[in-house]
């Protein structure tokens, strides 16, 4: 199937999801991400704010800050995006696109900073290549040349397709996907040396 007929698929399935069913399968998917091993060994890690039912992240937050870790999260800037430290969820304000964003002042950091980097997406096959929204955010960020961080993709259960995502030269595979109910440890990665 063509990405674009599977991001309007899976995305119009997405925000018809019951506020319920959305609370519970985020808060299975946190608990199963924060029990890894590469986000206890991770000192900074790099989160987003949730928007049109996204799996949430205010709970994986939550664990980092009481385990003394950096939380970083995304803010755009015209065509392109950088990561803000924040102490707490007070911290996020509505930005870009109506999505929740740290303030303007403050240092931006960059891909090679984070430890862990938690990406979101429409979609995600089992081998960690991932459809998002079109715009290349996430695509252009993680590009840098010094990235070494761990990359997860967090989703709900039904975003994972068992099908293969179409996939261009440019894009960057996720080491883990993290469902509700799955961790799917990609095949064949080349993330390089590890922090």
């Amino acid at each position: 199937m063509p990405k674009r007929s599977l991001r309007q698929q899976i995305l119009a399935r997405r925000r018809a999801l019951r506020h319920d069913l959305w609370l519970t399968s985020s808060r299975m998917a946190q608990q199963q991400l924060v029990s890894l091993d590469e986000f206890t060994r991770a000192d900074c890690i790099a989160l987003y704010a949730p928007v049109h039912n996204e799996t949430g992240t205010s709970e994986i937050l939550e664990v980092a800050i009481s385990a003394g870790k950096r939380v970083l999260y995304p803010a755009v800037c015209g065509d392109r995006m950088v990561f803000r430290h924040v102490t707490g969820i007070e911290c996020l304000a509505e930005g870009c696109f109506g999505i929740l964003e740290p303030c303007s002042t403050g240092h931006d950091h960059q891909a090679d900073e984070p430890d862990l980097i938690v990406v979101p997406g429409v979609a995600f096959d089992l081998s960690g290549h991932r459809i998002g929204y079109g715009k290349g955010f996430y695509d252009r960020f993680l590009h840098h040349p010094g990235r070494t961080a761990h990359l997860i993709g967090l989703c709900h259960d039904f975003q994972l397709i068992d099908g293969t995502i179409p996939a261009e030269e440019h894009d960057i595979r996720m080491e883990l996907v993290v469902t509700d109910q799955r961790i799917i440890r990609t095949a064949d990665q080349f993330f390089g040396t590890r922090k």
